[in-house]
């Protein structure tokens, strides 16, 4: 079986699914076969890599012989030396990651107006619209070749695409297209770590700037609550920030980089999600959290971290808020069945530790008092859990719902030309009704 040059579509999709099937089984029948294709037939030729892997399994002998490849003629035509850096891409399978500016770029198979469009929007989540493409059409081809240059905007309008047209996006230096680009980060923050680079950042370790991954994670948080995009975008990037801080820290040690990273949290999503990635199905969310459950505690024993656990309520962050803290802290006992199946003992609970907190303030006993009162909160907290309420996002709410009340107090204060000495708890209550009235 020769695979040569002849007149057989060049791409995948105009040749028959089983084709190389057809062929290897042709072939097996003791019939030589000689399969054509344009230009060289390991260059974007499906049918002959399939063929590659069929013959050897069927026991078929595949001689391929080698022909002149587009590629050839596209370097001459276009005018670029691919030792330079050059990549050559499928329009069918282009995804925005394998895009690198700093490369010569060239993308075939670009077949109808249909496929340059999804080509356009691909490019354009690493380029400007702006930005300069050249389109060949039968390139070498005499009498029908058509090279030009247009907008990136325009890639796919007016053009007559077909078999024989291609993309091609000449390499660029320029920094604002590597700043769409996790390498470029990943390059920015080890020039600030290096000895030429940024003597403030060169000096934090892991402890140093360790409250700054808290703060930066609460403005984030913020910014969520607001809905608000911008503030999102800005606070998202602080927090890969810190990550990445931290990750270069470790690869200076040589402990791990930033791709191990990413390579262990992609590992870990695959193999958290066999209902998505394998052959286990989830028909809603509770059914996907509990395939989730199970694949994380499959991990953790193929790891042989459950022979390290000492307490079912091992893995809770001791840096965590409290409220939350106590919220993880129940969930982990409820699932060994610690815990009450019915709100009315953990609302009798509640009025139980709130008498306890009467007693203890009634004994004038500041360091009791506390403790009841962090008794009664982790009694809340059960209740809330119980009522299917996350306790942080709760407070959180009220405490928003607090802050617009009490600025409504404030404002009357200033429409009425008074200052918080001027007033008395009488005024300022009645005035919070008021907010509680207009839906503050």
């Amino acid at each position: 079986m020769a695979p040569n040059a002849a007149a057989v579509p060049p791409d995948a999709a105009a040749v028959p699914p089983n084709a190389a099937v057809t062929l290897s089984a042709a072939a097996g029948l003791g019939r030589a076969v000689l399969y054509a294709v344009p230009g060289h037939p390991m260059v974007a030729e499906r049918t002959v890599q399939l063929l590659r892997e069929r013959c050897p399994r069927e026991g078929v002998e595949l001689t391929v012989l080698g022909g002149e490849s587009f590629l050839d003629i596209a370097f001459t035509r276009l005018g670029f030396d691919p030792i330079e850096g050059f990549q050559l891409l499928d329009a069918a399978g282009l995804q925005p990651h394998l895009l690198q500016p700093q490369l010569h770029t060239l993308i075939g198979q670009v077949y109808d107006g249909f496929t340059a469009s999804d080509v356009k929007l691909t490019l354009m989540e690493r380029y400007p619209e702006e930005h300069p493409v050249t389109i060949g059409h039968a390139l070498g081809v005499a009498g029908e070749e058509r090279i030009v240059t247009v907008p990136l905007y325009e890639l796919d309008r007016g053009q007559d695409y077909g078999n024989l047209s291609l993309v091609y996006v000449p390499a660029s230096n320029d920094e604002r297209l590597r700043s769409r680009s996790f390498d470029r980060l990943h390059e920015i923050v080890s020039i600030l770590r290096s000895p030429d680079g940024c003597p403030w950042d060169r000096e934090q370790t892991h402890q140093s700037i360790r409250k700054n991954f808290i703060e930066e994670l609460y403005e984030a948080l913020e910014a969520i609550d607001a809905d608000d995009p911008d503030g999102m975008r800005e606070e998202f990037g602080d927090v890969i920030l810190q990550v990445m801080l931290h990750s270069q820290m470790e690869e200076e040690t040589g402990a791990f980089t930033v791709y191990d990273v990413i390579q262990e949290l992609n590992e870990k999503l695959i193999f958290r999600h066999p209902h998505v990635f394998g052959a286990d199905g989830a028909s809603d969310a509770g059914e996907a959290l509990a395939s989730w459950e199970r694949m994380k505690a499959e991990e953790k024993r193929i790891k042989g971290r459950d022979a390290d656990r000492s307490s079912v309520l091992d893995g809770v962050p001791k840096d965590l808020p409290a409220l939350l803290a106590a919220y993880k802290l129940q969930k982990k006992a409820s699932k060994v069945g610690f815990d009450w199946n019915e709100l009315e003992p953990m609302l009798a609970k509640i009025e139980e530790e709130l008498r306890e907190v009467r007693e203890a303030a009634g004994l004038g006993d500041a360091e009791a008092s506390a403790g009841e009162v962090g008794d009664l909160l982790f009694a809340v907290v059960n209740a809330a859990r119980f009522l299917g309420a996350d306790p942080e996002e709760a407070l959180a709410r009220t405490n928003a719902k607090f802050k617009r009340r009490f600025l409504y107090v404030e404002e009357q204060l200033r429409i009425n030309g008074k200052s918080f000495d001027q007033t008395d708890l009488l005024e300022m209550d009645r005035w919070w009704e008021e907010a509680k009235k207009r839906g503050l």
